[in-house]
């Protein structure tokens, strides 16, 4: 029998295909939610299933002790995408995260000694589920239960700017969403951004990029701070890459690319052989479907402007304050055929599959439109 740690809603799926649930009773669902930004290329892709079949019969896992080809190819088209330079292969996205952390405190202790190990995370953020990624995470709500919490974390307003310049002493690093997801689909302010990274260059702290949400195509570009013309000094990924495999990790830049050394970090199944053939075959069926991602956000923010009167977001993250309880909301339109989420405590929502169709996109509208 499962824990009872999840709010389930009342269905069964049983099969996917293209951008289309089905349950065990007949019914099909327009899916706008893609397993929370998971499936990044709907369900059963051919090529998708093709990469993850022939991997699984050559090999399945060899651990880190040894070399790898599917796991080596992936850091190589991850590097070039991003400008990166090197990649930390892990599980999930609270994993990318922490070791994140560790690599900015390590940078801070190795060039400065000890003293400078806070790291500033912003109000509304989510990091993880871990001690420390809910540390770092700036929500109340999730600050309860389990403490004693991880120390050395600092909460500042998104988008104060002098609320983070008045802070001197003891940091070593930034981590930011560029749109806070789980916190209410908020994207930063460009401007912000941008002054943050000239700030941590200044202060020489590391700028950290959550992009468990926002990377690998969902909000237009291949990682969201590409549009905002900055480069960070690491950025985590997780949930699309993989398209529904358990993959996630973390990219240094060239400041902090020899940080960690043998010993300093691990993981058991980081770098799958199954997950990264996946992901190479992600990043393949993506680099068509890119090019469209800003366009289909577009035709749908306006939809929800035009039904609820509002709309933020980026590329194919979106979400929309509405006037009911977004659980109630969510849950009558998964009754019409129609998969969305919720973020914060008034906001529905949508993370389609970077693949979905027009003719999809428009006919999920109709549902919202009831």
């Amino acid at each position: 029998m499962l824990m009872q740690t999840y709010n389930r809603f009342n269905v069964t799926f049983i099969k996917g295909s293209g951008c289309r649930l089905y349950d065990g009773k007949g019914g099909e669902y327009i899916d706008f939610a893609s397993g929370i930004g998971v499936n990044s290329v709907g369900y059963a892709h051919p090529a998708w299933v093709s990469a993850v079949s022939e991997q699984a019969a050559e090999l399945a896992h060899v651990s880190n002790l040894y070399h790898a080809y599917p796991a080596e190819h992936l850091a190589a088209r991850l590097t070039a995408l991003s400008g990166m330079s090197n990649v930390f292969f892990s599980n999930s996205g609270a994993e990318a995260n922490e070791g994140m952390i560790k690599l900015a405190r390590k940078y801070s202790r190795d060039k400065y000694g000890g003293g400078r190990s806070t790291i500033v995370t912003l109000k509304q953020s989510f990091h993880g589920r871990t001690v420390t990624t809910l540390s770092a995470t700036g929500q109340d709500v999730f600050h309860n239960h389990f403490h004693p919490f991880t120390e050395g974390f600092i909460h500042v307003p998104a988008n104060d700017i002098t609320a983070l310049e008045n802070i001197e002493d003891g940091v070593c690093a930034v981590m930011l969403e560029p749109v806070q997801g789980e916190g209410g689909v908020l994207p930063l302010d460009a401007g912000c951004l941008r002054a943050v990274s000239k700030l941590c260059a200044e202060r020489d702290w590391l700028l950290l990029l959550d992009e468990v949400q926002t990377g690998i195509g969902r909000c237009g570009a291949w990682f969201a701070y590409q549009s905002y013309g900055i480069i960070p000094d690491a950025v985590s990924f997780a949930k699309g890459i993989a398209g529904g495999l358990p993959l996630g990790g973390f990219m240094a830049g060239p400041k902090c690319e020899d940080v960690l050394q043998p010993g300093d970090h691990a993981t058991t199944y980081g770098g799958n052989p199954v997950c990264c053939a996946a992901a190479l075959a992600v990043l393949d069926i993506l680099k068509d479907a890119l090019p469209g991602v800003n366009a289909k956000g577009e035709r749908l923010k306006q939809a929800l402007t035009d039904i609820f009167g509002n709309a933020r977001g980026m590329g194919l993250m979106l979400g929309a304050t509405v006037n009911e309880p977004p659980r109630a909301l969510a849950e009558r339109l998964l009754n019409s055929g129609l998969v969305c989420l919720t973020a914060g405590t008034d906001a529905l929502r949508l993370l389609p599959p970077l693949i979905i169709s027009d003719e999809d996109i428009d006919a999920g509208i109709e549902i919202l439109k009831g």
